[in-house]
């Protein structure tokens, strides 16, 4: 199904130029525009067709508003601000309410969520083009790159996958196993290691801070003098980045499931 733009955000026919840097590309469901970085522009987005919006999303979801976003050119970069009713969502769980200053997108992808009826969440995908950038079709025969995984010592594995059990199954909400339960598995586990709560806490704060010191995790690990950071957020958040890193992956759990169940 064509979806009608205006003539000043029409995507650019085949044979064009590469998209400047700073073009906005943005897409959804029902279609995507290009737009060239002028000062001043405004691209809106939301479940209103024209005049109400540029770019339609959530079209059957009245949780959507109708201009429920906005993206403007100004400073060399285009920022995104929140006009609608319901939250937008941003990567690593950014939240964006009507009261939130806008934020300037970075170059390259970036995905917004937009909360609607129920559990469903529209997608908008934007993505602001680079200098010798040709845009987010132009990597399709490039080598994939994989994650970014993290070296682990096999004592520091096994306590990780079992403080990790919930993550490892995917649960919608993990929590890390309690200290209590761990040192029982890792002692029928290893019965002639001497497992205790101090050795277990000793291998998730090498690995913790082997993480922070590398510099490649956003999410906190390790708790700073003049903080109050709760260490089961702390532990939460080293699980989270050795699943989503696929450092930890579910078939580690087969051989704990396997003794465990004996």
């Amino acid at each position: 199904m064509s979806v009608r733009r205006p003539p000043s955000l029409a995507r650019p026919r085949l044979g064009d130029q590469p998209p400047q840097p700073g073009t906005l590309q943005a897409r959804s469901l029902t279609g995507g525009i290009q737009v060239v970085p002028l000062p001043g522009r405004t691209v809106r987005f939301g479940r209103g067709a024209r005049p109400d919006t540029h770019l339609q999303v959530g079209g059957d979801d009245t949780r959507v508003s109708r201009r429920h976003g906005e993206l403007t050119y100004h400073d060399r970069s285009w920022w995104l601000r929140n006009t609608g009713q319901q939250l937008l969502r941003l990567p690593h769980g950014q939240l964006v309410h009507a009261a939130t200053e806008p934020i300037p997108l970075a170059a390259g992808y970036t995905p917004v969520f937009v909360r609607g009826s129920g559990y469903r969440e529209h997608l908008v995908e934007l993505y602001v083009t680079d200098y010798d950038d040709r845009g987010p079709g132009a990597k399709e025969t490039a080598p994939t790159v994989p994650p970014k995984r993290w070296p682990l010592e096999d004592d520091e594995r096994l306590v990780l996958v079992v403080l990790g059990q919930e993550y490892l199954r995917y649960d919608p909400e993990p929590r890390p196993l309690v200290y209590r339960r761990a040192v029982a598995q890792l002692q029928a586990l290893q019965p002639g290691y001497g497992w205790t709560k101090r050795k277990i806490e000793d291998r998730v704060r090498a690995v913790r801070q082997r993480l922070h010191d590398s510099g490649c995790v956003r999410s906190r690990l390790v708790r700073n003098d003049d903080d109050d950071a709760c260490d089961a957020t702390l532990m939460h958040n080293l699980l989270r980045e050795l699943v989503e890193s696929t450092t930890l992956v579910p078939p580690d759990l087969d051989e704990l499931d396997r003794h465990l169940d004996d």
